[in-house]
């Protein structure tokens, strides 16, 4: 049973199309690596293991009658708690929602369905994906498998931990700032923020104006992404934001990566400081693809920390959404995320034209960049997994951090600037944690993206090394 934990999502749904893996196998083989590894990582926070396992028996009675079930067929997944899927409350890991029932599944969710994934259960998140590990009142801390005193990330922790330690091949994870490549990074998985609208969103409570969240997948591989991708992308019409079908398939282009790219790679952007043993590591990822015959030249200088920027655009937002609740629930708000959300009361619409401005002249550095380049390289972090519990590191490379936005330097100028972005692993540190390349697109070359890290991870398969060993206590 526990050879099912690590095999990567696509070779278990072929197996299973192909009548060699019964789903109902692979749904136990979950439920036991859940109960074997869930009470220390906190990686899911509500399941339905009865209906998931009678789901995988009626799954078995379709493909024995020869029926077509789909490319996820019988594929266990989570889902990120700051989505809704029907039959679990849509908490936000707040507790002011802890009742909140959903309508009807996520438009992502609902697709992952329809392509023959079985819902098990739901994943932690920060308290509105505030923070960049995963930690809430309702909930309780989620750690990383690697080493349970970490976080795996925020806000798709749960996300990362249920991959990373093998209790589900597929999971969803949303990204508003990295909160899909900062989890990936740090759980030493496969990352993929799409291009802004790639996968539909919704339906909606309340309709958002930031343009910066994108849904993607965390996976084991990069095929299981590409897989994935092909299952959830394309318009929908609860989401104006969404975008049309690519018209292609991820999976049948993930070999089609071009000759000969002119790639940029920056190690800082300009703004940031790495973690010695992450630059070491990073630097040598890089090198792969010079070795792959691409053209690759270091940039010099970067752009200005867009990070106030995007505080401001998100942060307004977040407090829109929870301005009627705060003053009759504020004692059941986690105070930093109060805190941190009321101080967008301060930005007036000079200040959001402000943000937009410098937004738009981020947007522009980019549309220059990548008229000279194919791709964008960066470290995805500059440090490993910091406190589970979110005591932030103090300093980075001797040097102390002024701005705790630091510790997620490389992530958010891409929420900003809407190109779709991924993290491989590129190593592991001096204490053995997992580090990332990050792969920065044009917009809409998502398939390029995937390409590129398909690439590298042939190069340096990484498939092989995860976490099997949890700790029975922290």
């Amino acid at each position: 049973m526990s050879e099912l934990w690590f095999k990567p999502a696509y070779e278990l749904a072929a197996a299973i199309r192909s009548r060699e893996l019964s789903p109902v196998e692979l749904m136990e083989a979950s439920l036991r690596r859940i109960e074997e590894a869930n009470p220390v990582l906190n990686a899911f926070i509500a399941m339905r293991p009865e209906e998931a396992l009678a789901d995988a028996r009626t799954m078995a009675d379709r493909i024995a009658h020869g029926d077509d079930v789909g490319a996820l067929a019988g594929l266990p997944f989570g889902v990120k708690e700051l989505e809704d899927a029907e039959g679990f409350p849509s908490t936000h890991a707040s507790v002011p929602f802890k009742d909140n029932l959903p309508e009807r599944d996520s438009v992502q969710v609902e697709r992952l369905k329809e392509a023959g994934a079985i819902l098990l259960g739901k994943t932690n998140a920060p308290e509105f994906g505030y923070t960049a590990f995963t930690k809430n009142l309702l909930f309780g801390v989620t750690r990383n498998p690697w080493n349970p005193e970490r976080t795996p990330g925020g806000s798709s922790g749960g996300t990362s931990a249920a991959i990373a330690s093998g209790m589900v091949p597929l999971a969803t994870g949303s990204d508003g700032g990295g909160s899909v490549r900062i989890p990936a990074c740090y759980t030493g998985c496969f990352g993929l923020k799409p291009t802004f609208g790639r996968i539909p969103r919704g339906p909606f409570r309340m309709l958002f104006w930031s343009d910066t969240v994108s849904h993607g997948p965390i996976t084991r591989t990069v095929r299981d992404a590409a897989l994935y991708m092909d299952a959830v992308a394309g318009h929908h019409p609860a989401d104006p934001d969404s975008l049309p079908h690519p018209g292609i398939s991820y999976v049948e282009t993930l070999t089609q990566f071009p000759s000969g790219l002119r790639i940029a790679w920056s190690p800082t952007l300009g703004y940031a400081r790495l973690q010695p043993d992450v630059r070491r590591e990073v630097e040598q990822a890089v090198q792969v693809f010079e070795k792959l015959g691409h053209d690759v030249e270091e940039l010099e200088g970067g752009f200005p920390d867009p990070g106030l920027q995007w505080a401001q655009v998100a942060g307004a937002e977040v407090y829109a959404e929870i301005a009627d609740l705060i003053e009759e629930h504020r004692s059941e708000f986690g105070r930093g995320f109060l805190d941190g959300t009321e101080r967008a009361r301060a930005v007036t619409p000079e200040v959001y034209g402000a943000a937009q401005r410098a937004r738009a002249e981020l947007v522009n550095y980019l549309w220059r960049l990548f008229e000279r380049y194919d791709l964008l390289m960066t470290p995805t972090l500059p440090t490993e997994a910091f406190d589970a519990r979110g005591k932030f590191p103090l300093e980075i490379d001797g040097k102390s951090i002024g701005n705790p936005l630091q510790v997620i330097a490389f992530t958010y100028p891409f929420n900003l600037s809407r190109h779709p972005a991924a993290t491989v692993r590129a190593g592991l540190t001096d204490s053995g944690l997992p580090c990332g390349l990050q792969i920065v697109g044009p917009y809409h070359r998502d398939e390029l993206v995937l390409q590129a890290s398909y690439a590298f991870e042939q190069e340096r398969p990484w498939n092989d090394v995860w976490p099997r060993e949890i700790p029975a206590t922290v």
